[in-house]
């Protein structure tokens, strides 16, 4: 129970953090795309995979060892 808190906890926290560093990548100038909607879609979705990515490590280096 308590890991599985800790486990979302870690996640959005890099998600917020994910999301953060890809907002200042100006995605407009790389894609040259008329709706900006997509870019922003794009952004979440990159942001969503860096944060899963990032929290399994974490995760992995730490919890699931039993440093915690």
């Amino acid at each position: 129970m308590a890991t599985s808190v800790i486990s979302y906890l870690v996640f959005f926290a890099c998600f917020g953090l994910s999301f953060y560093a890809i907002s200042s990548i100006q995605f407009e100038k790389v894609c040259s795309v008329k709706n900006p909607k997509k870019v922003q879609i794009l952004m979440f979705l990159l942001s969503l995979c860096l944060a899963y990515i990032s929290s399994q490590a974490i995760l992995q280096l730490t919890i699931y060892n039993g440093f915690a």
